[in-house]
């Protein structure tokens, strides 16, 4: 009925960057770079805190956890991005863009938890600090990560289980540079309307539950700063948080932008910018982010280097 005499089509064309020889030479230098420094910052991050009997606290644990998702999520859309720029073949299989597009939307729903348990351990660090140490055991921690994880990939599932049951049919084109939701459902051609609305509804549980949890959490440490006696305390307690802080207003504003709005007024070249700061350059930006603001990781990380 909504065929339309169309042909189903199991294979997309991933536009990426389709610019000229000079310009996709340079997005292809500032991608491998980009992607190698992304690599190397998390993974020392990663070994700094398992190796280090000074970190061995919940907000490294969770800070090893972030770094651990960010190596993957920037693996999920640039090796193949790369390959593009390189064999100048951008097809993608149904199965394939499916598979990228389940493990993008795991991996950010996952970090979207994993900034709310974050901010969750940052508020019993400040405003319950004797406590602290007797509610965020290990056990805990573990429990956490483990919720944020399966949290993530299981949301997920369900979004990309009804986006797979589609039909799509031509055009083939994607104009994106990897498998994103409003991209892929732009190109169906059977009646979208249950999909869009479990993913509507999904993407903003995902992200306004976590969201609220950061914003009571922040309140919560605001309240208890402020009433503070030293200016040393007040601060001591403030940077511990400023570095988690700038990431969640990063990450949240970005995927806001993106996924909290209805999917047809989409500009989509904007949405490729978009794109390419949050899949690709903030991955590079938090450790950094973390470092710079912490002083026992840049005490650390002297020793090392």
């Amino acid at each position: 009925s909504g065929m339309k005499n169309q042909t189903v089509i199991n294979e997309f064309i991933l536009l990426g960057f389709s610019y000229g020889l000079q310009v996709q030479t340079l997005l292809y230098l500032v991608f491998l770079v980009t992607y190698m420094i992304t690599i190397t910052e998390n993974a020392i991050i990663i070994f700094v805190v398992k190796r280090n009997h000074h970190l061995q606290k919940p907000m490294y644990y969770f800070l090893g956890n972030l770094s651990f998702l960010e190596i993957w999520y920037v693996s999920v859309t640039l090796p193949r991005l790369l390959f593009g720029f390189w064999s100048q073949t951008m097809t993608i299989s149904l199965s394939s863009c499916m598979t990228q597009l389940y493990f993008f939307i795991s991996l950010m729903c996952t970090e979207c938890v994993l900034l709310a348990v974050m901010a969750y351990d940052r508020y019993l660090a400040v405003c319950h600090p004797l406590r602290y140490p007797a509610i965020m055991t290990h056990k805990l921690c573990f429990q956490l990560s483990i919720l944020s994880w399966a949290g993530g990939f299981s949301i997920s599932l369900v979004k990309v289980s009804f986006i797979s049951r589609l039909t799509f049919c031509g055009p083939q084109v994607i104009n994106h540079f990897f498998c994103d939701i409003s991209p892929v459902l732009n190109l169906s051609c059977s009646d979208m309307s249950l999909a869009e609305t479990v993913d509507f509804a999904l993407a903003l549980v995902i992200l306004l539950v976590p969201l609220l949890i950061i914003v009571f959490s922040y309140c919560g440490i605001l309240s208890t700063i402020l009433c503070m006696p030293s200016a040393q305390g007040r601060r001591k307690a403030f940077s511990t948080c400023t570095s988690h802080f700038t990431v969640v207003i990063i990450f949240f504003s970005a995927t806001l932008f993106m996924y909290a709005r209805p999917r047809r007024i989409h500009p989509f070249n904007l949405n490729k910018i978009v794109s390419v700061f949050y899949a690709i350059f903030t991955p590079a930006l938090n450790p950094l982010i973390y470092c710079l603001r912490n002083k026992e990781v840049k005490e650390i990380l002297r020793k090392i280097i």
